[in-house]
């Protein structure tokens, strides 16, 4: 089993660390949601994992004891106009940057997941696959997914005709289905339709 504290316990001299990470990159439609979790140092949380190894209704049940146990956190989207106007990679960052200035606490050391990061006001570390292997970026993956989610179940009330509820605006072959049927949405990423358009 995985040691979720290795990397910060590795890092004890630098404290306090936040994790942060990102849900909805993919996605045709809906905002990119990112997450800063400052969890207090080993703290056990069973069952914390990265987001995608989790079921929804685990997903649903560690974000509420994150969300009561962590020092610090912060949640916070960057819109698919955003997205559409400065690419998704810089949105997603936009996103990260607005969830860490959110935090109460303020880091010394902000973990990212994955390796590609840009200036931050806090100073960062790249942490390839961190949601699974840092506890902090695991409470955040957790943090970003539900939010997300529970946004776009809201999604699919206004726009009952794509089911957001069920895929969430990945590209399922029911969401390419209502596309053709219906034509995009508000919310759909109009950049990642273009392909799907032959634009």
């Amino acid at each position: 089993m995985t040691d979720l504290w290795e990397i910060e316990r590795g890092l004890r001299d630098t404290a306090p660390i936040c994790g942060v990470d990102e849900a909805g990159r993919g996605p045709l439609a809906g905002p990119v949601c990112a997450a800063a979790v400052i969890l207090p140092p080993e703290l056990e949380i069973p069952g914390l994992n990265d987001s995608k190894k989790l079921s929804d209704k685990k997903r649903r049940a560690l974000y509420d004891i994150i969300i009561k146990e962590a020092v610090a956190y912060g949640i916070a989207m960057a819109s698919e106009q955003e997205i559409d106007e400065i690419n998704i990679l810089q949105a997603t960052f936009n996103a990260m940057e607005r969830a860490m200035d959110q935090l109460t606490v303020k880091p010394a050391l902000a973990l990212i997941d994955g390796n590609r990061e840009r200036p931050f006001p806090v100073p960062v570390m790249t942490v390839v696959k961190g949601d699974s292997r840092s506890a902090n970026i695991a409470a955040a993956s957790i943090l970003a997914k539900v939010t997300r989610d529970r946004l776009m179940e809201e999604m699919a009330e206004r726009y009952p005709q794509y089911g957001f509820e069920i895929h969430k605006g990945y590209g399922t072959k029911a969401h390419y289905a209502a596309l053709r049927e219906y034509g995009p949405c508000p919310i759909h990423r109009r950049t990642f339709l273009r392909k799907f358009y032959g634009e």
